[in-house]
């Protein structure tokens, strides 16, 4: 057992286990619809185009210029690059729950709570490069560095250190808020208990607000230095409040499918927590109280920001894996329960990553889907299907709003700032040389795709229909 602590030993474990759980998806360019455009996006800040104002989403800069480091290697290699890179985002954060666990007294479960962090990526919609999966690296680190202010000479500056990381973290997704919130609070809880003087209390608090909003303020104010700041307040702050609600029933259905998965891990970190006695180290017992508090912060936030996909959930699993590991490392369950459960999980998620696969579509697909499109002359109209194409094509898009979810799903319409149907007819009267329509999904305006349909009926010609997944793909294009 003493082997699974050592600092190599439990590295060296938790790169084999990261490598075999996210395999599957290695350069495969459509794994998730998000990372596309992700991807899609980072690409365009290469040529000079700016989110918000030539490419239109609510996601914040940071993330953007995070993929923008592997798409500078153009297609596909920097497919592998940016999914190698959330390959050590996941192995860096298994570690920190390890770390995490460690502090908290729970050293036996510590690797296999790091091990169970990897898994349930791959159950929750994190086997590729969802946004979670580089934050929560930025976040674990936070809390340690926080864990470790109060009795450390240089508390203030690890404490300046941890709200920087939340700011960076808050670039990459605004959902960082509440637990950067907590973290904020739980720092100015151990000035007070330092100093008992109020108006060193707010200084410090006011220091630690100020660098936590720094990255995203600069980003403002570059953007107003242009002449762009409403394009940054609309997409970044406003939009959102604009968006209309998913049918219940798919909302029931998305909080119902996070807390099946979510809930083991849960319900082993509640039970470790309560059932851990009072420790003879204090700084176990602090670490406890901190990943109980993390933990209940976690969910609340996932419960705050709808629509509620599965992983929007991903941060829940630093403090409930961490906090699991007492469980996951007592006697009674090393012998025979945590491998079982570790063993489920990666079945399970293995499982679940080859239903996407055959769900959404391969790398092989693709390549097809992508030679039927062509290299050019003349622009391309992604109306519903993969946003990818104009990266792997080199072909101009006509928008924009890349994302055909954005003006073609009812949920989106009043929240883009532009009127979706006048945006699509604007689009088609540019008279694009390729249009590419997935069939009517769930959530879609059947207006918008009757409109394009007609619109394509008397100048494009259908030269291709091939398969992506559980679908196929229609291929048009213009005859005159």
């Amino acid at each position: 057992m003493a082997a699974l602590t050592h600092p190599r030993a439990r590295l060296a474990i938790l790169v084999l286990v990261a490598l075999a759980a996210r395999a599957l998806t290695f350069g495969n360019p459509v794994v998730h619809v998000d990372e596309e455009f992700y991807y899609f996006t980072g690409s365009a800040l290469w040529h000079g185009q700016l989110p918000f104002v030539d490419v239109w989403d609510r996601k914040p800069i940071g993330l953007f210029l995070l993929y923008a480091v592997p798409a500078g290697l153009g297609f596909p290699s920097g497919i592998w690059a940016y999914q190698l890179l959330a390959l050590g985002a996941t192995i860096w954060a298994a570690m920190q729950v390890a770390r995490l666990a460690t502090r908290a007294g729970f050293a036996r479960g510590a690797t296999a709570g790091g091990i169970a962090y990897i898994l349930w990526l791959d159950l929750l919609g994190g086997q590729g490069g969802q946004s979670p999966v580089f934050y929560n690296p930025l976040v674990a680190a936070a809390a340690l560095l926080i864990l470790g202010a109060a009795a450390s000479p240089h508390r203030r500056v690890r404490g300046a250190i941890a709200m920087t990381l939340i700011g960076i973290a808050l670039q990459i997704k605004y959902s960082v808020l509440l637990e950067g919130m907590f973290f904020g609070l739980w720092l100015l809880a151990d000035e007070w208990h330092a100093t008992r003087r109020p108006m060193a209390l707010f200084g410090h608090g006011a220091a630690l607000v100020a660098l936590a909003l720094l990255p995203t303020v600069a980003a403002g104010v570059a953007y107003a230095a242009i002449g762009q700041w409403d394009a940054f307040a609309y997409a970044n702050f406003l939009s959102i409040f604009h968006r209309n609600p998913d049918p219940l029933k798919e909302l029931a259905g998305n909080l119902g499918q996070i807390v099946l998965i979510t809930s083991p891990l849960v319900a082993l970190a509640i039970i470790a927590l309560r059932r851990a006695p009072r420790a003879a180290d204090r700084h176990h017992d602090r670490t406890r109280r901190f990943l109980a508090w993390w933990l209940g912060v976690a969910c609340l936030s996932v419960l705050a920001f709808r629509p509620w996909f599965d992983h929007y959930s991903l941060p829940i699993l630093l403090p409930a894996c961490a906090a699991a590991a007492g469980m996951l490392g007592s006697a009674a369950w090393q012998r025979w329960r945590t491998p079982a459960l570790l063993l489920t999980a990666a079945l399970a998620g293995q499982i679940v990553l080859v239903a996407l696969r055959a769900e959404r579509g391969e790398a092989r697909q693709f390549a097809a889907l992508a030679q039927a499109v062509g290299h050019g002359p003349g622009c391309l109209y992604v109306y519903s299907g993969s946003t990818m194409l104009y990266v792997a094509t080199g072909r101009c898009a006509l928008s924009k709003y890349i994302v055909p979810a954005h003006l073609g799903r009812a949920r989106e319409a009043g929240a883009t700032g532009v009127d979706q149907q006048a945006e699509i007819a604007r689009i088609l009267a540019q008279h694009p040389a390729v249009v590419v329509m997935r069939p009517p999904y769930g959530g879609e305006r059947p207006a918008a795709h009757a409109f394009v349909t007609a619109a394509l009926a008397p100048d494009y010609q259908q030269t291709a229909a091939l398969p992506m997944g559980n679908e196929t793909i229609r291929v048009y294009k213009r005859a005159r």
